[in-house]
């Protein structure tokens, strides 16, 4: 599935909402596409595929960037065949660029794609993104045994008392749902997914280029978490939810 043989009716079809992706205003506001965070990222993925064991030959990431997430990955799993799939022109190209044989990148929807099946498919920080997420969660159910989801959680008290940090996830990154823990994992259970395993990751403590208040609340987080770690998150907020689900 190749840029040329895009569906295009299917992209028009997103272009209310998703336009910000497709034309070059999401690279603008976000130049680096968040290359930066893919390490951790990857550590992330990586830690919840050893701890439960799971054999893998060949691996999908659905939405993948500029395909930092699998570059990573691709050196810890030197046996498994890896897949990108992405619908942004210009992050696309850039994914393009890093293929190698154990590393390729398709351009366009997933969910268009026929008869693909893989040992496990990647969906990181991308349901926040996609108007119809229910029926894209649900729509992955297909594309491989297992699923690994990590999930912004936006939604705490300090997030919904101050409202603008949500305000500027919509106007900057393009979230438009809002998730806390049980909602995510009761979404997933809702399109027809059993949940194996989850775990919070620090995103707002761990990775780099955080904003000041970030900074300033990340010894607060990281105490308070060490003792009452769903308080937490569900009072200061500032961390995601990885979850492995089949």
């Amino acid at each position: 599935m190749e840029m040329k043989n895009i569906n295009q009716f299917k992209i028009r079809e997103w272009l209310d909402v998703q336009d910000i992706y497709l034309s070059e205003h999401y690279a603008e506001l976000n130049p680096t596409w968040h290359e930066e965070d893919s390490p951790w990222k990857a550590r992330q993925v990586r830690d919840i595929i050893d701890r439960n064991n799971l054999e893998i030959s060949s691996f999908c990431e659905v939405g993948c960037g500029t395909g930092e997430i699998l570059l990573n990955l691709t050196n810890s799993y030197p046996d498994v065949q890896f897949t990108g799939y992405e619908i942004a022109p210009h992050a696309y190209q850039r994914a393009k660029e890093k293929e190698t044989s154990q590393l390729t990148f398709k351009f366009g929807d997933a969910l268009e794609e026929k008869n693909a099946n893989f040992d496990v498919v990647l969906i990181a920080d991308v349901i926040e993104h996609v108007e119809d997420y229910i029926g894209f969660v649900k729509g992955m159910k297909g594309f491989g045994r297992y699923k690994i989801f990590h999930i912004p959680l936006d939604l705490s008290v300090q997030s919904v008392f101050r409202g603008w940090p949500i305000s500027n996830l919509r106007k900057n990154v393009g979230h438009i749902h809002y998730f806390f823990k049980d909602s995510a994992l009761d979404a997933l259970r809702d399109c027809g997914y059993s949940i194996i395993d989850f775990k919070y990751t620090a995103s707002r403590l761990e990775l780099p280029k955080q904003a000041l208040s970030s900074r300033l609340m990340k010894l607060p987080r990281r105490l308070c978490f060490s003792v009452f770690p769903d308080w937490t998150v569900r009072v200061l907020g500032g961390y995601s939810l990885l979850v492995l689900a089949e």
